[in-house]
């Protein structure tokens, strides 16, 4: 049986564990704390960031990008994975701008205090041309991805869901219409709901 660690709030995990939802591949849930990670995570990704999935094999794979190319490779029912050299470039582009300056202006948006900040409204501008992109993006394809919901999509979506989650109010009142309708069909979905559903911390036996 596959091991995943995972903490639900983290959209690293999330997005981890909606590709893991969408491939069927069963695996044991492991939620872990945080501040009080367990040694036997700790001892297979020495790193102790979420998530970790241990295949059966062995093997580990500590980053969500992995652990969402691994489970799409074992199924693909709803052909997440980029099909052609062109989308998977556009796919690998646009991830890492959100894995990068998006999710650095996210930080710093949202918890200005850790890096010294009074407040966040600069990054926040920031982040909102990130936003703007995909805004264009979106007024001319249904997705991210393209014509349907994919891996760009399931890679992005937590961390916008995050940074619209600071300020709702604000997000909302801005002029990016097809974003806020994408990012509401993302929180509306059954495959969200599916991936958050609340388990309890777990405890070695």
């Amino acid at each position: 049986m596959h091991l995943l660690y995972s903490f639900r709030r983290c959209p690293y995990a999330m997005r981890a564990r909606l590709a893991l939802h969408v491939s069927g591949v069963s695996y044991e849930h492991r939620e872990v704390a945080l501040k009080n990670k367990p040694a036997e995570m700790l001892a297979v990704s020495p790193k102790g960031t979420v998530p970790v999935l241990c295949l059966s094999t062995g093997e580990v794979l500590a980053q969500s990008l992995d652990i969402m190319r691994w489970a799409l490779q074992q199924s693909d029912p709803q052909t997440w994975l980029p099909t052609t050299p062109e989308t998977w470039a556009f796919a690998q582009e646009e991830i890492a701008l959100n894995d990068g300056e998006f999710k650095a202006h996210l930080d710093r948006y949202k918890y200005p205090q850790r890096f010294g900040l009074t407040d966040g409204v600069t990054h926040r501008t920031q982040g909102a041309e990130v936003l703007m992109r995909w805004q264009k993006r979106l007024q001319a394809h249904a997705c991210l991805s393209g014509a349907q919901w994919g891996l760009l999509d399931a890679c992005v979506a937590p961390f916008v869901r995050q940074f619209a989650r600071t300020d709702r109010t604000w997000f909302d009142a801005q002029p990016w219409p097809e974003l806020v309708q994408w990012l509401s069909t993302f929180e509306a979905s059954e495959d969200f709901a599916a991936v958050m559903h609340k388990h309890p911390l777990w405890v070695p036996i």
